[in-house]
């Protein structure tokens, strides 16, 4: 069976046993912004297991797309160096949510392996958790496998948690016997044998227990099963092949790697765990792209990054001289369209995202293994150590991750000093995890469990009505359930009936006003914290507030119907977007509150004055010729084949909600809209920029406030008018006038100082000294920018016929360093060693090239000693 086969055999298989067939999820999780990427089949499925969500179904089945490369689930070392270690792989998972438990679950993994898959379920050995009596029993007793054939582990391989609390339980692993030279070959080696012999297939997790702080374990009320077996594991086995590079589901990928770069598979282990890392990355890179990360510098972007830059170098070493790995990326489409066609939707996006930050990178490669070579030449005898902090100036002027330079090291065995890379990256490192940290996530968490275990939901009537009677149902204080709230206090209210948007897909939770009798309320902030679990965080300004109270709830009619207008109009932007520059535009992230719109998509370029205009006025002609806008409920398939599109990063439901705008666009959105375009009134665009590599990001205002911004660009305009003495069309026309004389001043003061400058070149040789047989020229000149000290240093270092230099002047509260050496002299000195010692002592830094680089730094008081070290160079 292929790949594909078994994928398809897996869902059909658990259809027919009465579970949903669900489609995997985005590798962004939609419902734990703790974590960083989907890395198990159960992550879509959380806010069910901690009865924070319910659903039609009590069963589901899933191939879930998973990513290990960050985190304690981190394989990104091994992969191309292993038989079985990726970034990016399949989990085949069924579960079951209160619904069947061991005996089925037993049932159901021995039964589609043996039966349906036809593996000899001689060669299989069950673990359970030491204290499992029950599934020992029904592993042995129900499903015959004789006891020489089931072993005991202990907790950190056979239990499962959530967390530190949450629920948790034992768990039972298939494991299939590759035979005998596979293994080790030690006499003891048995199952639980680190070797590869006994290839764990499929873990059994059986959640029956809620554990609470102290460590007290309680049998929960409907235990759930959780299982996950990985399609490529379970394909190697199949196949008949000891590595899962060997399956089908590698192969074309790899033959196309050889076929692009002329290397044969087999020709060396080297080269092959290159091809294997360069596979292995491609298929990461395409399923990333594909679900909207981009290259950048920090968080899901950064961790995209070292992975097509850790493909990129292993490149190198096949004979890849330009990008190659998008090439690659389509092949892993091609393979893949079937079983995900939102991969085969996004080809081209995933090309020439991958292609641009190839090209990118390309251009500093071969720079950054020169400057790793130098430093491996400068060491000598000994333990030799990479030092960190030459690891992170790779890292932070040419982009070079540090795993590179760790794989480098590892290739020359040289030790990485990865502590003191740590110690350079601290403040970067805080930053690229800022939007994941999971204390609020936690606390949210928390409040929806407990009105869960309550039964507590709450009746959003917000879309027909801005005002709305109901009962306050629960009060919360600091996390605490709390029975009232007196005048002056915060709390969080939770009431039966509400006709407040919750914080959700972007749009702002509203706020507005409670009255009832005896206290009046201020709605400061709504968020929606599940399905159908919506929290107001709110001021008591007089009386008191008691859980039980009846009270009248109003929104803020100003601030939603604001609101709304940058909500519809978000959508009309992105159908613009889409129709002028491409369907490859692809929100990857948004704002909608009363006071603008933020929308980020997917594209490479800054969007000239031309089509920023163009956008602008295809929103603005739906928005004067009226149409009306419509939404309806609708099972998910039915919406998205009805071509609606889906919002990155979102989760959805089973039922859904489809907003359209007739003829213009389609989308499935929470959000509260208004019913016209009409009501938008106006739609001006604020701002385009980058917000990252291959996302951009358009700020904007409608109605009322795009009035007000409109009249305020005008009065500028009149006020630049007026000022410069010409009518408001001619403008930019004095103004282009104007600049290209200030340019022309600039760079006729420009050339004066560089004349002045090399008028000091004589003065400046005059003082050369010669120390040890060298000619050594240090001056402090007159204040200049670092690009005159460039041009002055060069024009001494032109008259130095042997020697070496340090110049430095002051601008400001800054000063510029610039060293030369002579080309006869590079072998013996490095303008770059040089620079870089004095930059240390006026607190900057700085490199180059060895005949030439430049530093600068803060600390003017120590200029003079700065440049005294020239003499110390021998």
């Amino acid at each position: 069976m292929t790949g594909a086969q078994l994928r398809s055999a897996f869902l059909d298989y658990f259809g027919k046993n009465g579970h949903k067939i669900l489609p995997g999820a985005s590798l962004v999780p939609g419902n734990d912004p703790t974590l960083l990427f989907t890395n198990a089949g159960m992550v879509q499925f959380k806010e069910y297991f901690l009865g924070q969500s319910t659903a039609d179904w009590k069963r589901a089945t899933t191939a879930q797309r998973c990513l290990r490369v960050s985190g304690k689930h981190n394989d990104l070392e091994n992969v191309g160096y292993t038989a079985r270690h990726h970034t990016l792989f399949e989990m085949l998972g069924n579960f079951s949510f209160g619904d069947y438990f061991k005996k089925e679950a037993i049932f159901f993994g021995w039964d589609f392996l043996t039966r349906e898959v036809g593996l000899d379920g001689t060669r299989m050995t069950v673990s359970v958790f030491r204290e499992d009596d029950e599934a020992y029993d029904i592993w042995h007793k129900s499903m015959g496998v004789p006891t020489s054939r089931i072993v005991r582990f202990d907790e950190k391989d056979n239990f499962w948690s959530m967390g530190a609390t949450g629920p948790c339980g034992p768990c039972s692993e298939i494991l299939y016997d590759q035979g005998e030279g596979i293994g080790c070959g030690r006499p003891e080696c048995a199952a639980g044998c680190d070797c590869d012999r006994f290839l764990e297939l499929w873990n059994l997790v059986f959640m029956q227990f809620n554990q609470d702080e102290s460590g007290t374990r309680t049998p929960l009320p409907k235990p759930s099963i959780d299982t996950g077996m990985g399609l490529e594991r379970l394909a190697g086995v199949v196949q008949g092949v000891t590595s899962n590079y060997d399956t089908d589901l590698f192969r074309p990928i790899l033959d196309g790697i050889s076929r692009q770069c002329g290397v044969p598979v087999g020709k060396s282990p080297a080269l092959d765990a290159a091809m294997r890392v360069v596979a292995d990355h491609a298929r990461a890179t395409a399923f990333l792209i594909s679900d909207g990360i981009v290259p950048s510098n920090e968080g899901r972007g950064y961790v995209l990054r070292r992975i097509m830059r850790r493909a990129l170098r292993h490149g190198k070493k096949l004979g890849f001289d330009g990008p190659f790995l998008h090439r690659v990326a389509g092949i892993v489409v091609e393979e893949f369209r079937e079983a995900y066609p939102g991969l085969a939707q996004s080809a081209s996006f995933v090309d020439t995202v991958a292609f641009q930050e190839e090209r990118r990178f390309l251009e500093t490669l071969d720079a950054g293994l020169r400057m790793v070579e130098e430093e491996f030449s400068r060491m000598s005898g000994g333990r030799k150590i990479f030092p960190g902090e030459v690891a992170f100036k790779l890292y932070d002027t040419y982009g070079f991750p540090a795993d590179l330079t760790a794989d480098l090291c590892r290739e020359r065995g040289v030790a990485f000093d990865s502590a003191g890379f740590e110690k350079e990256m601290e403040k970067q490192r805080a930053q690229s995890r800022v939007s994941w940290k999971g204390g609020e996530v936690g606390a949210q968490d928390a409040l929806a469990g407990e009105l869960s275990r309550a039964g507590i939901s709450v009746d959003f009537v917000g879309y027909e009505r801005l005002e709305s009677d109901a009962r306050v149902v629960a009060l919360f204080r600091q996390g605490a359930r709390v029975a009232s709230a007196p005048s002056g206090e915060e709390a969080d209210m939770v009431t039966d009936v509400t006709p407040f948007y919750g914080e959700s897909g972007g749009q702002v939770g509203d706020t507005g006003a409670v009255q009832g009798d005896g206290f009046a309320l201020r709605v400061q902030d709504t968020r929606k914290v599940s399905a159908d679990q919506v929290i107001h965080r709110v001021k008591v300004l007089s009386g008191t507030l008691r859980e039980g109270q009846g009270a009248r709830l109003r929104v803020d009619e100003t601030s939603r119907r604001l609101t709304q207008g940058n909500h519809t109009a978000t959508h009309l932007l992105q159908a613009s977007l889409r129709k002028i520059l491409g369907t490859h535009v692809k929100q990857a992230g948004s704002y909608v509150g009363p006071d603008k719109l933020r929308f980020d998509f997917s594209h490479f370029e800054a969007l000239s004055p031309e089509t920023l205009s163009a956008v602008e006025e295809e929103v603005n002609r739906v928005v004067f010729s009226p149409r009306p806008v419509t939404w309806e409920s609708l099972p998910y398939e039915q919406a998205v084949a009805a071509g609606a599109m889906a919002f990155f990063g979102e989760k959805y439901a089973d039922i859904v909600r489809m907003v359209t705008v007739p003829e213009v666009s389609r989308e499935l959105c929470g959000g509260t809209h208004v019913r016209n375009t009409a009501e938008i009134g106006l739609f001006h665009i604020l701002s385009e920029g980058a917000v990252a590599a291959g996302v951009r990001r358009i700020e904007a205002v409608t109605g009322l406030p795009a009035w007000r911004c409109l009249r305020e660009e005008a009065g500028t305009l009149h006020g630049l008018a007026r000022e410069l003495k010409v009518a408001a069309p001619e403008v930019p026309e004095r103004v282009r006038k104007l600049s290209a004389q200030i340019k022309a001043l600039e760079k006729a003061l420009q050339e004066a100082r560089r004349r002045s400058s090399r008028d000091l070149v004589g003065e400046i040789l005059s003082g050369a000294k010669e120390v040890a047989g060298v000619r050594r020229v240090s001056a402090e000149v007159e204040a200049m920018d670092a690009a005159a000290l460039r041009d002055l240093a060069d024009a001494v270092k032109g008259k130095l016929s042997s020697g070496i230099l340090l110049l430095g002047a002051r601008e400001g509260e800054r000063c510029h360093l610039v060293a030369g050496v002579t080309s006869d002299l590079t072998g013996r000195f490095s303008a770059s060693d040089i620079v870089r010692k004095a930059a240390a002592l006026v607190g900057g830094g700085g490199g180059g090239r060895k005949d030439m680089a430049q530093a600068g730094g803060s600390r003017v008081g120590n200029l003079r000693e700065a440049l005294a070290t020239i003499s110390s160079w021998e």
